[in-house]
């Protein structure tokens, strides 16, 4: 299978070699390396792995921070209260 390193982790296929390798362009996928398919030597997609897609209670903890006067009222708004 003829391939064209881009860097360490990505390699480009022609459509024929991808349709004659898939179960081995998942596993290099999924394994890390990421996978271009080109037509003409031209860039079409790019083989990425699915997340997991389960929610995790708790992921983001640490990532998100609010004001303590999130919900104070605007000076814009005051003559609305």
């Amino acid at each position: 299978m003829t391939n064209m390193a881009k860097k360490n982790r990505t390699r480009q296929y022609n459509i024929a070699e991808a349709k004659a390798h898939l179960p081995s362009l998942v596993r290099e996928t999924l394994a890390g390396t990421e996978v271009i398919i080109a037509k003409d030597n031209k860039p079409l997609v790019k083989l990425v792995p699915l997340s997991s897609g389960r929610w995790k209670p708790g992921s983001a903890k640490g990532q998100i921070w609010m004001s303590p006067d999130f919900d104070a009222p605007l000076e814009d708004f005051e003559e609305y209260s």
